[in-house]
């Protein structure tokens, strides 16, 4: 199997966690690829947001379903609050 490479962010780096994921999931790392890299930063600070490791995982999850579904942004998030 091909090495994948997941592109990296503007604010925060893709967590191992979410890469890891994104690489098994091919449907989600052709979306991932496809969005821009302020809709990734969005993923990402939506994922690590999650104060518990259950909500991050839950939220990985999600994540990943949604991006194999085609959706380019978290849905109902305010956005990155890390951005200036």
């Amino acid at each position: 199997m091909e090495q994948l490479k997941i592109v990296h962010e503007t604010i925060h780096k893709t967590p191992d966690d979410l890469r890891q994921a994104l690489i098994a999931t091919r449907g989600a790392q052709q979306t991932w690829e496809s969005i821009t890299p302020l809709a990734r930063n969005e993923w990402i600070c939506w994922v690590i947001s999650g104060k518990k490791a259950e909500t991050r995982n839950i939220r990985i999850k999600k994540a990943i379903s949604k991006l194999k579904d085609g959706m380019r942004r978290p849905c109902c998030w305010a956005g990155c609050t890390h951005r200036k």
